[in-house]
């Protein structure tokens, strides 16, 4: 089970190890990891909140940007008959292959949101 929490305004991936019985948390998007772990939702919240309220300060102490930066560039990799059928699509539709390529990113965005 994966799932997406928003804790102050930070989305973190949630998890369940049944190893130890434990939701772990684990914020996106950041210059570093920030991790935490509860046996429920309520607890997950908290600790959430308590351990990025600790890596922010820290970043403020260092003087450190706290959250990646993306710059919008992608590299992905295709085979030769997927980029081919995507080039169709693209020329047939009157688009460009990037214009297709971001409708299929947000329809994927769309679909795991």
């Amino acid at each position: 089970m994966i799932n997406i929490l928003s804790i102050d305004g930070q989305k973190a991936v949630i998890t369940f190890d049944p190893e130890i019985e434990m939701f772990r948390g684990e914020f996106i998007g950041l210059n570093g990891g920030a991790d935490f772990y509860a046996y429920s939702v309520e607890e997950l919240k908290k600790e959430g909140a308590e351990s990025l309220r600790i890596f922010l300060d820290e970043c403020r102490k260092d003087g450190t940007e706290p959250y990646k930066s993306f710059s919008g560039k992608v590299t992905t990799r295709l085979s030769p008959e997927r980029h081919q059928a995507l080039t169709i699509a693209a020329q047939a539709t009157g688009m460009s292959i990037n214009e297709m390529l971001n409708e299929g990113v947000d329809l994927v965005i769309q679909k795991h949101s």
